[in-house]
């Protein structure tokens, strides 16, 4: 197993066989549904009446079930109950598993609230894929990665995720092995980002985001490339620079890039490019603008965007993504020492616009300028979009279950939007209002790095300077950054929102079409 956890994740196999007959398998579970004044039982049921004696309508009736998504009801079998097929003989519970109205999303939830239930069994056989359409086999795929994911540093005593899940009672199963691969990958990628955001920062550095990304970069057939702090000085990234001078583990800026199987050099060229900037905070103290040690408990996951990021890029091989992605990670610790950066200090970024620090615990927006320049530089991007928990603003605004998305292109935000929806991350879009922009005005710089209420929209329009005609999102998750509770397919803590996200829109035969033909401020 890594040290990111990925050993844990389950495997998902697709079977014909209805589930009581999966050899092996010590759970099965079936969907459930209203229908009218009736609860009925999905596939596998009439299976499982004729080989348990037991009453599971009768079961559901007890605990005033409704067939609302993710109700979880459990039978153990016992030996007097049966089974009758020898090939059951393994058999110890059965769960019925309220599926709503059965839409992608619901069944994405009714798979993780499952998943959550069985940990620390062996083999899960499930109808819940086998009333489902493509998107919904792929939603079922992804919510059992999802409601799996599992993270601690515990000596002892933790309760592994199931070993492996069996889709069974599939009609045609390899006509769906598509739709599980990508739910697989997505899965993967949710809790690839999880898993980085939740490493306590003891272990979790920017040396360390940059080992992480060179072993993914080199398991998925990526190119990488690393700025240490003498190279990042040599070539001007003053504001990674900048907010990481203090810490004892210097800043670094990580580079990875896909390009679609079969793009010929020449080709390459012609290909669409997106480019992926994340901010890499491993830990933010908040600088010399120090923040309320209860406001410090989470910012291990402030590097969330830098770990989206770097999920994402791990899985568009799996994905077939038709694009040109390059991933930025702008990687640094926001700490405190003799030489940190202090409250009116000027930075000069990549490119050379400058920016007096006003406040430095705004410092995701220092480094995440610094990668934006870079990238508009540089790469030639047909669009750029960035991820980071940036602002408290943001959570007040929306909560914590709908992020943030601001954009200079109304195609671009409009694809974003539907992946969203699609992938279960939903994103709401906010303003970038002119009005706002002498807020920034600074006498000694080009802007302020922290001009105030509304922190969310001043935050988005300083990052607009550095994009100048390249159409561009930005995506503000420090809303959804983490749950408060276990609930559906998120687990307790920091939640990789956005991976599932940036994947259900890069997947797309044309995720760039139209973009750039008109653009809104």
């Amino acid at each position: 197993m890594s040290v990111l956890g990925d050993g844990l994740l389950p495997g998902i196999e697709l079977s014909a066989e209805a589930p009581s007959r999966i050899v092996g398998a010590d759970v099965v579970a079936v969907p459930f549904q209203k229908d009218g004044d009736d609860l009925v039982l999905g596939p596998g049921a009439v299976e499982l009446l004729e080989e348990l004696d037991a009453d599971l309508i009768g079961l559901l009736e007890h605990h005033k079930a409704k067939g609302s998504v993710g109700e979880v009801f459990e039978h153990a079998v016992l030996a007097t109950d049966g089974p009758a097929d020898p090939a059951a003989d393994g058999l110890q519970v059965v769960y019925l598993v309220g599926v709503g109205e059965a839409r992608p999303s619901d069944l994405r939830r009714a798979a993780a609230a499952l998943a959550r239930r069985v940990k620390g069994r062996t083999l899960v056989a499930t109808t819940l894929a086998a009333i489902a359409h493509d998107a919904g086999v792929r939603a079922v795929a992804e919510g059992l990665v999802l409601g799996s994911f599992t993270f601690d540093r515990k000596s002892a005593g933790t309760t592994p995720p199931a070993r492996g899940f069996v889709l069974a009672g599939m009609v045609r199963p390899g006509a769906r092995q598509r739709s599980v691969d990508h739910g697989m990958a997505t899965g993967r990628a949710g809790w690839l980002a999880r898993a980085l955001a939740v490493t306590p920062s003891n272990e979790k550095n920017p040396g360390w985001m940059a080992d992480q990304a060179q072993r993914l970069g080199a398991e998925s057939g990526l190119s990488v490339q690393v700025w240490d702090e003498r190279r990042l000085a040599k070539e001007g990234f003053g504001g990674l620079l900048a907010v990481g001078r203090a810490s004892a583990t210097p800043p670094r800026l990580v580079r990875l890039d896909y390009t679609p199987a079969g793009s010929s050099r020449a080709g390459s060229r012609r290909t669409p490019h997106v480019v992926l900037v994340g901010k890499g905070i491993t830990f933010d103290t908040g600088g010399l603008s120090i923040k309320p040690g209860d406001a410090m408990m989470n910012m291990k996951r402030d590097m969330t965007g830098a770990g989206v990021v770097l999920a994402v890029l791990a899985q568009l091989t799996a994905l077939e993504c038709p694009v040109r992605v390059t991933g930025l990670l702008a990687c640094a610790e926001n700490a405190i020492s003799g030489n940190a950066l202090r409250p009116g200090d000027v930075v000069r970024h990549y490119g050379g616009r400058t920016s007096e620090v006003t406040n430095t615990d705004a410092e995701g927006r220092l480094v995440l300028a610094d990668a934006i320049a870079y990238a508009v530089k540089e790469l030639q991007p047909t669009a750029v979009v960035d991820v980071a928990t940036l602002t408290g603003a943001m959570k007040v605004a929306l909560g914590q279950r709908t992020g943030g998305l601001f954009a200079t292109d109304d195609v671009l935000a409009d694809q974003l939007l539907a992946a969203g929806k699609a992938a279960g991350e939903p994103l709401w879009r906010m303003p970038l209002v002119d009005d706002y922009e002498e807020l920034l005005e600074s006498s000694v710089a080009d802007a302020d790095n922290a001009a105030g209420s509304p922190g969310a929209v001043t935050a988005a329009l300083f990052l607009r300077h550095f994009v100048g005609e390249v159409p561009w999102a930005h995506l503000d998750i420090a809303s959804v950054g983490d749950s408060p509770v276990d609930a559906y397919e998120w687990t307790s803590g920091p939640t990789g929102f956005g991976a599932r996200a940036l994947l259900h829109w890069l997947e797309l035969r044309r995720p760039l079409a139209g973009v750039g033909a008109r653009k809104k401020g």
